[in-house]
């Protein structure tokens, strides 16, 4: 078997293959036999690739967090900008006027770009942990699956 080269699915898939083609034994109630040996180092596998997996939840998260702190970083310097611009905007009468227009309407496209992109990163960053969760989540139904398969096979 390749330990390095796959990751929990594909783990989990040859140890559903092992176990479809495992030998059924007469008069035992529907039980099989299997290569005990092969399906533990599966296992093990498995538990050797599970941090990873979690690992990759947690980069996503932090990428998630560093999308977040980029998009309000770069909101404040938007806002900074156009406070900087009115401030310099509001020298004249008439230009005030114009100014202060010009001022609250970058301000209001910065404050509505940083909610769409705080929304965007935000829905992205939650469809791969949704994602990653229900990989994991079934991963794990399928670990419990087996061994509850294992289980009355020993029986």
């Amino acid at each position: 078997m390749e330990k390095m080269d796959n990751n929990v699915e594909s783990i989990l898939d040859m140890m559903t293959e092992l176990l479809d083609s495992a030998w059924s034994i007469p008069l035992s109630g529907g039980k099989s036999a299997i290569e005990a040996e092969r399906f533990h180092e599966m296992i093990q596998d498995i538990r050797l690739r599970l941090p990873e997996e979690i690992a990759k939840a947690r980069e996503i998260v932090s990428d998630r967090r560093a999308i977040l702190d980029d998009a309000k970083k770069e909101a404040d310097m938007v806002i900074r900008v156009a406070e900087e611009r009115a401030k310099k905007l509001i020298d004249h009468d008439e230009v005030v006027k114009q100014a202060q227009l010009r001022a609250n309407e970058i301000l209001s496209a910065a404050q509505l770009q940083v909610r769409e992109l705080k929304k965007a990163s935000g829905d992205y960053v939650d469809s791969i942990l949704q994602q990653t969760e229900e990989q994991l989540t079934k991963s794990l139904g399928d670990v419990r699956a087996k061994r509850s398969a294992i289980k009355g096979i020993k029986q």
